[in-house]
């Protein structure tokens, strides 16, 4: 079992393998395994028999799983390709962006953005006390 810094949900970049390149959203992760499935990447074609007289049989284009080694996650904020850090915010682990120091989460954006917003304007404040 191995930890995952992919989850559901998750916009991913395919680093390696015939879908390099491609990006896409995070449908399934299965940690025991350390693999993702990728919605529209590795395709491949299933040839189905029909169970019963009402099913059609035929071939079927599904997405197999990758593992999680050959994604990165984009980040929400700057859209780059990111590995991901650890941080805790608020008594939770979160992850972060290493490139722009954003929350990759979704339930502490908001957060994450407000703190933000004061750090700025703390510094606007600081920088028009400097000038007077």
């Amino acid at each position: 079992m191995t930890k995952s810094f992919v989850k559901k949900g998750d916009k991913v970049l395919v680093v390696t393998g015939k879908d390099k390149g491609k990006i896409a959203d995070v449908v399934e992760v299965s940690s025991k395994s350390g693999k993702v499935l990728v919605d529209g990447v590795n395709v491949v074609t299933k040839h189905q028999k029909p169970k019963s007289q009402q099913d059609k049989g035929g071939i079927i284009k599904k997405s197999a799983p990758i593992e999680a080694s050959n994604v990165m996650v984009v980040c929400p904020v700057c859209g780059k390709a990111t590995r991901v850090a650890h941080k805790e915010l608020n008594g939770k682990n979160v992850r972060i962006c290493k490139k722009c120091g954003a929350t990759l989460d979704k339930e502490y954006v908001k957060e994450a953005k407000k703190e933000a917003k004061k750090a700025t304007k703390a510094t606007k404040a600081k920088k028009e006390d400097k000038g007077e």
